[in-house]
């Protein structure tokens, strides 16, 4: 089991969704956090920005782009730990502008892994995604299910996950590769569906929606960074690729009427076929296999999905200025 207090932490992609939610557990912890965000001309450091001062303080900000190898050696200077979460994540954003996804993704990881194995890191959490299994061809799928990327997002996530394998097998870097499903929680953007659905059940009479057929295993961020907190303490994780899931899968359209049960107010759902992915894209059946996370770390998620949605739900109506709910977010 790892010591936190008092450890030096990097933390990429530490403005985001995911990233800001590890940081803030990491610092309550009592870890040494740097958190890496992509600069920007506005100085703005995500939610990271939306943290209390006392907890800023505690937090060293260091901006720049994954895809510059100075920034990222930089960076990585003087810490023993280090968890990458940082990427381009957006599947509709990729089929526009598969190049940048790529660079960022797969560059910005061999940059992390490089300065990792360089500064001889004690231990690389490296972020995964299920849709590298893309469309379940056995379920639950466990992590030697074929990887199949139906996305170019995808295809970009696959070729880091080698990446950061192939540095395991190849100069000994001390990595695990954390393959959560479908994680949802409070700062989630519109982008991901849950929060698409929320902010129009809560602003409008109607929620539009492409595919509802496809299930998704659903997993509350807390949950997502206990896994990849244990995760990371597990000497037996190291080398392996890991799935962070519930077990248990929920169709859009299931997904849909939950939240608006749990809006209380009558909405309804109208088909959208420009929020459809392309046919030969769209990720049908998604439920993971979390015995090797159990096995390992022990971890199992705590947080059930009404509890969950129902944090959610209460977050985005106390920030409904950061969504447009009349907009499809790509």
């Amino acid at each position: 089991m790892m010591e936190w207090q008092e450890r030096p932490v990097l933390v990429t992609g530490a403005g985001g969704f995911i990233g800001s939610h590890l940081v803030e557990e990491l610092v309550r912890r009592q870890a040494r956090v740097r958190a890496f965000v992509r600069y920007n001309s506005r100085g703005s450091r995500g939610f990271l920005d939306d943290f209390a001062p006392q907890l800023q303080e505690r937090i060293e900000v260091v901006a720049g782009d994954l895809r510059d190898a100075n920034a990222v050696a930089g960076a990585m200077n003087g810490v023993s730990a280090v968890f990458h979460l940082g990427a381009l994540i957006a599947i509709p954003y990729s089929y526009r502008h598969p190049r940048e996804v790529v660079e960022t993704n797969v560059l910005g990881t061999l940059n992390v892994l490089t300065a990792a194995r360089d500064r001889q890191v004690e231990r690389v959490v490296h972020t995964s995604t299920s849709e590298v299994y893309g469309t379940a061809q056995y379920v639950p799928i466990d992590e030697r299910h074929p990887l199949v990327g139906q996305s170019p997002y995808s295809a970009s996530k696959i070729a880091a996950d080698q990446i950061a394998e192939s540095f395991h097998r190849a100069y000994g870097l001390p990595v695990t590769t954390v393959r959560p499903f479908n994680t949802y929680g409070p700062r989630q953007s519109a982008r991901a569906v849950i929060p698409s659905i929320v902010s129009q059940a809560i602003a409008a009479n109607k929620i539009f929606l492409g595919a509802t057929h496809p299930t998704r295993d659903l997993v509350f961020v807390k949950d997502t960074v206990r896994g990849f907190i244990a995760l990371a303490g597990c000497d037996q994780a190291v080398g392996q690729v890991v799935n962070l899931g519930s077990g248990r899968e929920v169709s859009v359209r299931e997904l849909a009427e939950r939240i608006v049960a749990l809006v209380g107010r009558p909405v309804e759902l109208v088909f959208d076929a420009t929020r459809l992915r392309p046919d030969k894209s769209e990720v049908d059946r998604l439920v993971a296999d979390n015995r090797r996370a159990r096995e390992l770390a022990g971890w199992t998620p705590e947080v059930s999905l009404d509890e969950g949605l129902r944090a959610t739900i209460d977050w985005i109506g106390d920030h409904a200025a950061l969504y447009r709910p009349s907009e499809y977010a790509v």
